[in-house]
């Protein structure tokens, strides 16, 4: 193994929901936020970051973790609704969002990262790094992950010539340079700064009277 998982520290049986994001940085296309209930009657082997696996393995590990989960749940949260909270607020509400919309209702929540969202149906806790040492968490990234990928690939369909297939809205030099020679779409972040500096008006120069 690449690494060691934590153990937390929880009476057996406790209902723990793992809730992870795909997405916060691109410039295009939504956050996807999800959250897992493991059934350890129904152990799935093989479960990590998201980021440390191949999309091959990814996608094998998708179906079983929603086959063999007690409940999991998918939220997308759309650019729009990003440029009007901001990313971080629309990742706190996705993670809520995700919560909420579990089947069964966990006795606690452990979120990856530092910061929890407010008005959470369920006790919780911020795990830095929980994507890769919580089986629950790890569980959440990878069903976000496959989910945002896959609509970014429906995405390359509906505005080619960006290359969202290949970058996902990331900011690569590719996406930069298409963004630059194409412009924003409708699914372009436009409360991110690369993206706004090209629907923002340049300033017009101060006239110097002369004299």
């Amino acid at each position: 193994m690449r690494r060691r998982r934590t153990v937390t520290d929880l009476p057996s049986g406790t209902l723990v929901a793992g809730v992870d994001e795909a997405g916060r940085g691109p410039l295009a296309g939504p956050v996807v936020v999800a959250a897992v209930i493991l059934d350890p009657a129904r152990v799935i082997r093989g479960l990590d970051d998201s980021k440390y696996l191949s999309e091959e393995r990814r996608n094998v590990l998708e179906p079983r973790i929603r086959e063999r989960a007690l409940a999991w749940s998918v939220i997308v949260v759309e650019a729009a609704e990003i440029d009007r909270i901001n990313i971080f607020q629309a990742t706190m509400q996705g993670m809520r969002r995700a919560l909420i919309g579990l089947a069964t209702l966990p006795q606690l929540a452990l979120v990856d990262g530092n910061r929890l969202p407010k008005q959470l149906p369920c006790p919780a806790r911020a795990v830095v790094g929980g994507d890769a040492s919580e089986p629950a968490i790890s569980a959440a990234s990878i069903l976000a992950k496959v989910a945002r990928d896959r609509l970014m690939l429906a995405m390359d369909t509906e505005h080619p010539g960006y290359g969202f297939a290949r970058h996902k809205g990331y900011p690569t030099p590719e996406h930069l340079e298409c963004l630059q020679r194409l412009g924003p779409c409708m699914q372009h972040r436009r409360s991110f700064a690369p993206v706004r500096a090209l629907l923002e008006p340049e300033p017009v120069p101060e006239q110097v009277a002369l004299l």
